[in-house]
């Protein structure tokens, strides 16, 4: 007798289910609370900064919306790049450090009190410098340069607090080799309060001198302080939740000191046909080029690791979030040695291509990789879950933002420029960018909705009552295995 088929539909999930975090790390409740703190105040930071972000795009689109002196955009633009720097992105950073480097040197942390210090000397730094550059008090028209010397000061403070608690972990660690992450993490920290000495050291600051300084500055912020700790964080979290090993230690350690050397020279290529020596140029451009060989051995090891995982990345909700923050690391540094060679940067500087790249490079790699850290760290700290729905609405409309954002400057941006080449009046280029400013807009605006997801997403994985647990030395776990 013959059956009849059925023609009932088969219910589909919208998404592949993630798995969810089996694992709870027994932890002493102080680290947790510390973790939690640096990563609260980052969610918050990120939150004001990119408010005021999202405002600064609107005028583009409607110039007179606001009037006030506060509320210019030469006033409200420092505040925005420096809110996001030093408030989210470098405690997003650090709070995942001080887990990071004494899980891989199973050891305790050798302080908590200096980092609680540290946590508060960073917000008490943004928040000076915030209200110094609304009553338009400043250091200069240096990028990123724009706190005074007395509230950088504060930042730097709070850096070599920090500096001494990681390093006092590291030499008493309890494994043989100092493993990659904390290279990167360790050196950033030293390299930055380096960097802040220099940019800030009074006798430099006049004339050509100045711009020199501020081209060696503006780049070491990037690639000596967000770049290494990302890196860093990267060569933990990564195999940790692959549950693999690193590909190759080798690789780690080369991309870590062609770092060093290619990167610290390539400040130069920002004043490009400018008054500073030619021979400065040159060897900015030359070292620019130079930083393939780093980008294509980090590159590659991270994505050699991953060889071979997919089902593993279909199942997590943070694995796709560094994944995303691997490959722009990869492309936003071949975009910045495109833009570092004469021909492209006479097509692209002060247009907005240059304000697409620097989105494309500190959005799409660091807080990718913070965000990747924050969910792959904190649940397993809490014992607390954010909806899995929430985690993806998080991540769809951060890349989805960031694709309008970059698209509409970078193709807007090329435009621009070749306008100018052209000839034409400049008012030809600011009307062919009225569209363009318009998807900025569009691109924020998702951008910043997923900021409240994720704020949200934190706030529902804060830890609550959390065992106090003394346990000096972690079981062996496979973050700190080499190949």
């Amino acid at each position: 007798m013959a059956i009849a088929a059925t023609t009932a539909p088969i219910a589909r999930p919208l998404t592949v289910a993630k798995s969810r975090v089996d694992e709870r790390y027994d932890t002493d409740a102080r680290l947790t609370r510390l973790v939690y703190a640096y990563l609260a105040t980052s969610a918050v930071w990120l939150l004001l900064g990119t408010l005021v972000g999202f405002y600064l795009s609107l005028k583009f689109i409607w110039p007179d919306l606001g009037v006030a002196p506060g509320l210019s955009f030469g006033r409200l633009r420092p505040v925005h790049v420096n809110i996001v720097f030093w408030g989210f992105a470098s405690p997003g950073m650090l709070g995942l450090a001080l887990w990071v480097v004494p899980r891989t040197c199973r050891t305790a942390l050798a302080s908590h009190r200096l980092p609680w210090i540290a946590l508060a000397l960073i917000n008490a730094s943004v928040v000076a410098g915030t209200v110094q550059l609304l009553l338009g008090i400043t250091n200069g028209a240096g990028e990123f340069r724009e706190f005074t010397w007395p509230v950088m000061g504060l930042f730097a403070a709070a850096l070599v607090l920090l500096a001494v608690t990681l390093y006092r972990t590291i030499a008493r660690r309890a494994t043989h080799e100092i493993y990659i992450s904390n290279w990167y993490i360790v050196a950033a920290l030293l390299w930055t309060i380096a960097l802040a000495v220099i940019a800030y050291v009074p006798w430099f600051q006049s004339g050509l001198a100045d711009t020199v300084v501020q081209g060696y500055y503006m780049h070491q912020g990037v690639g000596m302080w967000f770049t290494p700790m990302c890196l860093g964080l990267a060569y933990y979290f990564l195999p940790k939740l692959l549950n693999k090993p690193i590909y190759s230690y080798s690789l780690g350690v080369l991309a870590f000191w062609t770092q060093l050397l290619f990167y610290t020279m390539i400040g130069g290529h920002h004043f490009v046909f400018s008054p500073t020596p030619w021979l400065l140029q040159t060897v900015a451009i030359v070292f620019s080029v130079g930083m393939l060989v780093p980008v294509v051995a980090g590159t590659g090891n991270f994505l050699l690791t991953i060889r071979g995982s997919t089902r593993t990345f279909a199942r997590s909700y943070s694995l796709p979030f560094i994944l995303v923050g691997v490959l722009l690391y990869f492309a936003g540094s071949m975009q910045g040695t495109l833009e570092a060679l004469r021909s492209l940067n006479e097509l692209w500087h002060f247009t907005d291509f240059t304000v697409g790249h620097a989105h494309f490079t500190m959005y799409g790699f660091v807080a990718f990789v913070i965000w990747g850290g924050v969910y792959a760290l904190v649940p397993r700290l809490s014992g607390r879950e954010p909806s899995h729905g929430a985690i993806g609405l998080h991540f769809w409309l951060s890349v989805v933002g960031l694709t309008v954002y970059v698209g509409a400057l970078s193709i807007g941006g090329t435009l621009r420029g070749l306008s100018w080449m052209s000839g034409a009046p400049f008012i030809d280029s600011v009307r062919l960018m009225a569209l363009f400013w318009l998807g900025r807009a569009v691109g924020g605006t998702l951008m910043l909705a997923s900021h409240f997801v994720f704020a949200w997403n934190l706030w529902q994985t804060r830890p609550m009552a959390v065992r106090k647990v003394r346990v000096a030395a972690p079981q062996r776990v496979v973050e700190a295995s080499v190949a």
